[in-house]
């Protein structure tokens, strides 16, 4: 393989007609930043005048070059450019001047498109915009405009639904309609369906009603939070559809109550405040995970204890944490378990002990019983949406936030192959 080849492989130019002679790289500091200079000559006959269109003859001759610097990725970690000279021509028949055309750049721009391919690419990582701008030596809008123009606007396909759909919400951006915005996804698939700017009950009947009616009505199950919107929606949009209020939100509204308990207590309590702070995972846990035989030494104790010795001394300490706090794994029991009787029968004889946050949740539950019934049917959760949406905090995270939803939806959907690179 020759010198020049051996180049033009090494810097990925698909271009043959750039030549390289032996003196084709020096270092140069270009914005006082050390950078490796590649130097080459473009240099062809083209078929006719790119101005008047006339077929080359000897009326359109050489006219010298034109010499352009060109970003291209990165070599070994230094910002690299292409000092290409390109071949001038000069045209008789209209009295003009062209320069040849390459495929490496396109016409009246510096930066290569092998860089804007590997930008592209870049924005399907975990990445902030500012850091991807910085990787290739380019500014951020630039970033913006080549991510924005690389990639297929997503449209969903308004004939077609899934069987069975998880909803649920994000915090959404400033200049978004509302607070939180809208995202829901096949449940089978985890793939996402689509982003809606806002999840008022609106803005998504006049979303929905988009679909086919046959789209509609082939939905069967739909997961939610108690989002008490989203029933009314399913209700009049989804009317074929059974919904499941998800495992993870009942067992979050009765440990945030039991949690709640415990700190109101914990304020009244000077005495043990340390070891109600210190140990409040240990009321969370599940009492199949609970320690009943290691002794570990406790500075708050001064003494070994096991750790079901230290929630017996917590829940004895007061009669409504004492009833709340069996209450609580009463109902994770019969979740895990998948005992829908026995969670009626557990809902219908409530200690009058527990505390009011308690009881509000037994109400909540109360009032979801018939589509919480549908959860221990059904297997469908809400989690893998969730990881999803973690995911979306990670990106609006690393990137300080983002300005427009547009920009957050598309970035979005590029991390999760949705978007797809344009031809």
């Amino acid at each position: 393989m020759s010198l020049n080849d051996c180049i033009i492989n090494l810097l990925n130019l698909k271009d043959e007609n750039i030549k390289f002679d032996d003196n084709f790289y020096s270092e140069e500091t270009i914005d006082h930043v050390e950078s490796k200079m590649f130097h080459g000559i473009l240099s062809y006959t083209p078929d006719a005048c790119y101005n008047c269109g006339h077929v080359m003859d000897n009326n359109i001759i050489k006219h010298g070059f034109k010499t352009s610097t060109i970003k291209i990725p990165k070599v070994s970690g230094f910002n690299a450019y292409l000092k290409l000279k390109k071949q001038r021509y000069y045209c008789k028949h209209c009295n003009s001047t062209f320069t040849l055309k390459t495929n490496i750049v396109n016409k009246n721009c510096y930066i290569s498109n092998n860089t804007k391919v590997s930008i592209a690419l870049s924005a399907k990582d975990k990445l902030s915009e500012k850091d991807i701008a910085k990787n290739h030596n380019v500014s951020h809008s630039t970033v913006n405009r080549v991510i924005d123009s690389f990639y297929q606007h997503y449209k969903p396909k308004f004939n077609y639904l899934p069987k069975h759909l998880c909803f649920d919400e994000f915090k959404s951006v400033k200049s978004a309609d509302g607070a939180m915005s809208f995202i829901f996804c096949d449940a089978d698939t985890g793939q996402i369906v689509d982003i809606v700017e806002d999840r008022r009950l609106h803005v998504l009947n006049n979303y929905f009603m988009k679909y086919s009616k046959a789209a509609r009505n082939a939905v069967r199950t739909v997961v939610i939070d108690m989002y008490s919107p989203y029933i009314s929606l399913i209700k009049s949009i989804f009317p074929k559809a059974k919904i499941i209020i998800d495992k993870f939100h009942i067992i979050q509204l009765f440990s945030r109550a039991l949690n709640k308990t415990r700190i109101k207590i914990m304020n009244k309590d000077k005495k043990n405040y340390n070891k109600f702070k210190k140990y409040w995972k240990l009321l969370l846990k599940d009492t199949s995970s609970i320690n009943y035989t290691t002794y570990n030494y406790h500075r708050s104790f001064k003494k070994p204890m096991r750790e079901i010795d230290i929630i017996n001394y917590l829940i004895d300490l007061d009669p409504e944490l004492k009833a709340t706090y069996e209450l609580y794994h009463d109902i994770r029991y019969c979740i895990k378990h998948k005992d829908f009787s026995l969670l009626n029968r557990t809902l219908s004889n409530v200690n009058n002990l527990i505390s009011d946050y308690m009881k509000t949740s037994v109400k909540t539950l109360q009032k979801y019983i018939g589509y919480i019934e549908n959860s221990f049917i059904y297997d469908y959760t809400n989690g893998i949406l969730e990881g999803i949406n973690n995911k979306i905090k990670v990106i609006k995270r690393i990137a300080f936030g983002y300005r427009s939803f547009y920009h957050f939806r598309n970035r979005i959907l590029i991390t999760q192959n949705l978007a797809t690179l344009k031809a």
